[in-house]
């Protein structure tokens, strides 16, 4: 029996954090359609520049991933506060749209799936003027401003907690489905002993691994914190470091002196879940990709989220949610100093408190697929749609 085709659009990126989530969800999609005799083809529209395509063509069927093709569009930031970069970013938004609407006439999808971020607001809309369903995921605690612009029109809004239906209206409330984060599947595999080999640490090693997060861009304070106390640290942890390459070209001597137990890295990509894996504690920004990579593994956190003047504070959301679930301490605004820092750590130098922190990730992500839940929605709701 032929395979029935079925064609998907994905939209979403800017960061990581909204990339590699939707990689996640197209390869659960992939599997479970074989699982269903369909043949699933899935183009992913993301920003024509950044690291949009550098993250998704790693994941393109040529090289053994879900993915068949990229198509950039023009993209323009939407920002919460006032600025000249708004008026200039709406030619952006608007010949975004433009190019979306085109893409997706030619490629003619059954439906498009949005996984946030502004990259996704012209092609939500671009579907919509076309009467191309559509579905969208929010992965922070509240929805942010992408979701809300996404969510009037979508066919289902997904959710990660169900405490972030209250931040909807009553009837769009009704369209919401809690699903969790999607997390990539290799999250859910071992491989703790390819990740020491990545980073040349040996097995049996007697101080705690620290892995250090800053995002997929860097995050200036979390990289100071770390620079300003890393002899400190280093007395207590081996120390891995995401720097960001920012951060990277900035201060080359970072990389230049060789200290032992510290090993810093601009930005570690496919070997980033075996890393993750490898460690004992994490400390991070609060995105919500990180904290769910981070808590399937089964990771301790102490978390620095991003707050103040623009931004929406989610992270602040997400950090404390996290810290209320016994999963994370949370460093907020003023208390992301040295001597806090340094407290919480030396806090998570006893084997028993990690345990314990891991033990309280373990029970956020029992029995959690979201990447499968979300591909069930999704071919459901195609398969729905053609009956």
């Amino acid at each position: 029996m032929e395979n029935r085709k079925i064609k998907i659009a994905f939209a979403g990126g800017g960061t990581g954090g909204h990339i590699y989530p939707g990689i996640a969800v197209a390869d659960a999609t992939k599997t479970l359609a074989a699982e269903k005799n369909l043949d699933v083809e899935i183009y992913w529209i993301g920003n024509k520049t950044g690291m949009d395509r550098d993250i998704v063509e790693k994941n393109l069927v040529a090289s053994g991933g879900s993915i068949t093709g990229f198509c950039g569009i023009p993209c323009g930031k939407l920002r919460r506060y006032l600025s000249f970069e708004n008026v200039k970013d709406l030619f952006k938004i608007a010949s975004g749209y433009f190019k979306s609407k085109k893409l997706l006439k030619k490629m003619r999808p059954d439906c498009l799936f949005s996984k946030g971020g502004f990259v996704s607001v012209p092609p939500c809309r671009a579907a919509k003027s076309l009467k191309i369903p559509y579905f969208t995921h929010e992965c922070d605690f509240t929805p942010g401003l992408a979701t809300k612009l996404n969510s009037g029109s979508a066919k289902n809004i997904l959710v990660s907690y169900d405490e972030t239906r209250k931040f909807f209206s009553e009837e769009l409330s009704k369209r919401c489905t809690v699903t969790g984060n999607p997390v990539r599947p290799i999250f859910y595999e071992d491989h703790a002993g390819e990740g020491l080999e990545f980073l040349g640490i040996e097995h049996g090693h007697k101080k705690p691994i620290l892995l250090v997060l800053g995002g997929s861009l860097g995050a200036m304070q979390i990289n100071s914190l770390v620079t300003e106390n890393l002899d400190w640290l280093l007395e207590r942890f081996i120390v891995v470091h995401q720097t960001g390459k920012k951060f990277a070209e900035e201060n080359p001597n970072v990389f230049s002196e060789k200290k032992a137990d510290y090993h810093p890295y601009d930005f570690i990509y496919s070997q980033m879940p075996s890393v993750v894996q490898a460690c004992d504690l994490v400390l991070s920004r609060a995105g919500a990709n990180s904290l769910w990579e981070c808590a399937v593994c089964k990771k301790p956190m102490v978390l620095v989220p991003l707050c103040g003047s623009g931004t929406r504070g989610d992270q602040v959301d997400n950090a404390r949610f996290f810290e209320e679930k016994g999963a994370a301490i949370s460093l907020v605004g003023e208390d992301a100093e040295s001597e806090k820092l340094k407290s919480a750590l030396e806090k998570m130098l006893d084997a028993d408190t990690r345990k314990k922190f891991s033990q309280s990730c373990g029970e956020l992500c029992a029995n959690l697929k979201p990447a499968h839940r979300i591909a069930e929605i999704i071919l459901d709701g195609i398969e729905n749609g053609r009956n």
